[in-house]
């Protein structure tokens, strides 16, 4: 159930970010992997079951609103598997502003060409400006880049002001957290080290959350 007819299933958005591409970006992670990747930064972003579905339209207003941005970001999950519903959401947007594209997966661009595992993958590859291939490999993760291992790879599809200068292979990595109520979400891809200690803060907090709620209800 990656998405249901046009519809996306969005994972988590973030609208404004410098932490996971070139300029202010919007970020889109989609709901559901095929694959399994050791350490993977987002497990619980792999299975695929129903999160928040959303209409391109309505999406793409929603990545769109901040006036800042310049692109998009598609990452997840996997969006090469609704790669139907997120070109839809590429188009909506871009009939509003001129934006840049970058989308992560996990498949090599030769397999999404030869043998596409979503009816959109042509489409949505043909608005894609770089794309980051490959499945992460945990034992091969540098710490550098926007790669989160170096198998991975960049192509550059097509050509927009501020990609070119971009470092998405070497260049130092950084990440923001965004606090949003109770949840917190790491954006970009962290340096090593940070993906641990961000999880730990994270189940420190919500144990101390869970201790002063027993403590409030007298149990």
């Amino acid at each position: 159930m990656s998405g249901a007819g046009s519809l996306v299933n969005v994972a988590a958005t973030r609208v404004g970010t410098r932490a996971i591409g070139p300029g202010l970006r919007s970020v889109v992670w989609v709901q559901g992997c095929p694959f399994t990747c050791r350490g993977c930064m987002s497990p619980d972003w792999i299975p695929d079951r129903p999160a928040r579905l959303v209409a391109p339209g309505e999406l793409a207003a929603e990545l769109l609103a901040d006036a800042r941005v310049t692109g998009l970001t598609l990452s997840g999950g996997e969006p090469m598997a609704q790669a139907a519903a997120l070109a839809e959401t590429v188009a909506r947007a871009r009939a509003e502003r001129d934006l840049s594209v970058l989308c992560f997966t996990g498949y090599r661009l030769e397999r999404l060409r030869r043998d596409p595992p979503d009816p959109g993958v042509a489409r949505l590859l043909a608005c894609v400006d770089v794309l980051v291939d490959g499945q992460y490999i945990a034992e091969l993760n540098d710490g550098r880049g926007l790669r989160g291992s170096r198998n991975q790879r960049v192509h550059r599809l097509d050509s927009r002001a501020g990609e070119e200068e971009y470092d998405f292979e070497d260049r130092p990595r950084s990440a923001e957290i965004a606090l949003e109520g109770p949840s917190a979400l790491l954006v970009g891809v962290p340096p090593p080290g940070l993906l641990d200690a961000f999880d730990a803060a994270v189940d420190a907090v919500r144990t101390r959350l869970s201790r002063n709620a027993m403590e409030g209800n007298g149990t």
